[in-house]
């Protein structure tokens, strides 16, 4: 059996798809250690600096004291919320994400991938229909492959196929969920939300949104995409994690009082672990007060990865998307390594993208920018990354 794993890694290396480790040290602001050397890190969704900003770690431990220390910075629940894990921080939280979001329920999950496993095999059966686009993420697919319900995969934001499906299946279900995210992480494209709600709409679909790299970085008080969009009160399951803008660890969802309470009776990925521990609780507490107040670091961000965007596009290489995540499309993925590596070497801190993360043949860099960068930091790198394709192809 040993032989046949081997034999199956070094398949993957041949194919330059072998995953590793690769440890990081000494993060702060927009930099990190890597391999002895202080690089930009461009890999990171600590999109607004939160997890690199020293002053707001020092006012959170500030607080730390004989009569706070377990109960606000203790390193372990011990138990599951439905038994003795639960505690005030967490109802705390999730009240104050219902004020926020203007949503009647709100339950916290340990991650966004314990959510989309969770939530989707609860609220469906061998009755209903479960419609996903083809791009969303694993723990997405998960979910659906955890339900008992009917699913399909509708073409990457094409919402003419979507709809076609819905004519050709609505009809033969009891229920249907329409599933995207709204900031999707490979491609730093965006869902078109308001035809979302409009097909929910129209085919009467629960309607399941994943904010996971929205949250934060858009709308005026950095609820995401749907806040944007003023659709918030249409999305009937809103899922947002804290583990990307917000630094931290955990994800939520909005939704109705009796969602919520579902969940909380039927739910495996939440009733059969352990809660967050309280310091986790209480830092999410601690950003819940300060991320509505967090506007001109989105502005910032937003200009940086429009500026890089264009200069990656003026250098002739090929990006996608309109976010602060910027794909830049190598193909190959030995091509993509070797380039990473190049980048490194050049102050950067690069990771190659390969399949089966993103489709074969799209190899990439995700740059990944946060509002703790400067356009200086980053002005060389359109044409580093030109000169080592070009350099590659030679």
């Amino acid at each position: 059996m040993n032989d046949t794993f081997r034999a199956q890694l070094d398949i993957l290396a041949d194919q330059g798809r072998l995953r590793q480790f690769r440890p990081l040290g000494g993060k702060e602001g927009a930099q990190a250690v890597y391999e002895g050397r202080t690089l930009l890190n461009m890999t990171s969704n600590d999109y607004l600096g939160i997890a690199g900003n020293m002053e707001l770690h020092r006012d959170f431990y500030s607080e730390l004291g004989e009569q706070s220390l377990l109960e606000r910075y203790a390193l372990g629940a011990a138990s599951s919320r439905l038994l003795t894990g639960d505690s005030v921080l967490s109802h705390q939280l999730e009240k104050g994400l219902c004020r926020l979001y203007d949503r009647p329920a709100c339950l916290l999950f340990n991650s966004g991938y314990h959510a989309n496993i969770g939530i989707l095999p609860t609220i469906t059966s061998k009755k209903d229909l479960v419609l996903s686009d083809k791009l969303n993420h694993a723990s997405i697919h998960d979910g659906m492959l955890l339900s008992r319900a009917h699913h399909k995969r509708y073409r990457h934001l094409d919402y003419d196929h979507l709809r076609a499906i819905l004519l050709r299946e609505r009809h033969k279900y009891e229920r249907a969920v329409i599933v995207s995210e709204s900031v999707f992480s490979m491609d730093g494209d965006v869902a078109d939300l308001l035809r979302l709600v409009e097909l929910k709409k129209e085919f009467d679909c629960l309607l399941y949104i994943d904010e996971a790299h929205a949250v934060g970085v858009y709308g005026d008080k950095g609820l995401g995409k749907a806040e944007e969009y003023g659709v918030t009160a249409d999305i009937d399951m809103l899922v947002g994690t804290f583990g990307k803008a917000w630094a931290s660890i955990g994800a939520f969802v909005v939704c109705s009082d009796d969602i919520c309470e579902y969940l909380i009776n039927f739910s495996r990925s939440l009733i059969f672990t352990t809660a967050l521990p309280p310091v986790v609780t209480a830092w999410n507490l601690f950003i819940l007060e300060r991320i509505a107040g967090m506007g001109e670091l989105r502005r910032r961000l937003r200009q940086l990865s429009a500026t890089l965007r264009d200069e990656l596009t003026a250098q002739g290489l090929t990006t996608a998307g309109s976010t602060n995540i910027v794909p830049v499309i190598i193909g190959d993925n030995a091509t993509s390594v070797a380039m990473a590596r190049r980048m490194q070497d050049q102050g950067y801190l690069i990771f190659a993208v390969r399949p089966p993360t993103v489709p074969a043949g799209t190899a990439r860099f995700r740059l990944s920018l946060t509002a703790a960068m400067r356009w200086q930091d980053l002005q060389r790198l359109p044409s580093l990354i030109s000169e080592a394709l070009r350099a590659n192809e030679d």
